[in-house]
């Protein structure tokens, strides 16, 4: 089997060099090799390689930039895919694709459901849903995966942020009306393997859309208190404690883009058909503290 990565060196595509390698033959790309803001030189990038799967990594995921950036999140999210999965239906290749809750309003008062009506209200979330729906449209045989507050030990992320603010702040301000699931990379790539392998020994009515996010939920506030609860416990030197991060509203904080207020996908179908548990969130987050934190020193 050989497997196309692209975005190898995103948090995702950094940890589906590790997963995906066990498979077959990975050939892992980055943006020097795939440029995803020239979508027609992926035609001959794809026809070059001729993999029995594309797995795609790469994204404009720069939310407040995309409102004034249409252009450039488009052609990576929705026009570049476009071309990957016409692609994977000429040469009869699978296709591996990561969406987002971005694609929902947040205004649901329950837990999304794959089948629940889409309504992006940023630049970022249209360019998401147009991906989806082009590969859906390209009729090949695909996996969407929708993901949500993805982080890692590898690259920028809340948990850092979240560490290197409490190091120079006695207080800080943190959303507290903004609901999900903090995903670690490490699952996401580790679910993919999964499915892939699952295509692979038979499963292949399991084709679509599903749901990949860890157990439970949170608030960014709540996330933010368990970090540095997580980093005060292995010894870290912090200007902060908990009691000190302060919730605030959405409105309060006046990001350029809308996000959705409500985050929470359930992951029932995808647990069901490819008979897997997502792990809680607190789980891979307490593991990338473990990973980034040495003899209570932060390796940021």
């Amino acid at each position: 089997m050989r497997i196309l990565l692209l975005g190898k060196n995103g948090q995702v595509g950094w940890e589906l060099q590790r997963t995906l390698s066990p498979l077959g033959e990975v050939i892992a790309m980055g943006r020097e090799q795939a440029n995803f803001l020239a979508p027609e030189s992926l035609h001959e990038l794809v026809s070059h390689c001729k993999p029995n799967w594309i797995v795609n990594a790469a994204a404009y995921t720069a939310v407040d930039k995309a409102e004034s950036d249409q252009e450039a999140a488009f052609k990576v999210n929705a026009e570049s895919v476009e071309v990957l999965a016409q692609q994977a239906k000429r040469i009869g290749a699978k296709l591996v694709h990561y969406s987002t809750d971005y694609v929902y309003d947040g205004t649901k008062p329950g837990t999304y459901l794959e089948t629940d009506a889409v309504n992006p209200v940023s630049v970022y979330g249209k360019s998401k849903l147009a991906g989806e729906e082009a590969i859906r449209a390209a009729g090949c045989e695909h996996f969407i995966f929708r993901t949500s507050w993805v982080f890692a030990a590898r690259g920028g992320n809340f948990i850092k942020t979240m560490l290197r603010l409490a190091a120079e702040r006695e207080q800080l301000k943190v959303v507290a009306d903004q609901f999900g699931a903090p995903t670690s990379a490490e699952l996401i790539a580790d679910v993919t393997a999964h499915c892939i392998q699952s295509a692979e020994n038979g499963l292949t009515d399991a084709w679509g859309t599903y749901h990949l996010v860890a157990g439970g939920e949170t608030s960014w506030h709540g996330y933010a208190c368990h970090v540095i609860e997580g980093a005060l416990a292995r010894g870290v030197a912090l200007a902060i404690k908990p009691e000190s991060v302060m919730p605030i509203t959405t409105e309060e904080l006046s990001a350029f883009a809308i996000r959705p207020k409500n985050s929470r996908l359930l992951t029932k179908k995808m647990e069901t058909i490819f008979k897997l548990q997502m792990p809680n969130w607190q789980f891979n987050v307490d593991r990338v503290l473990d990973e980034i934190i040495v003899n209570g020193v932060e390796r940021l």
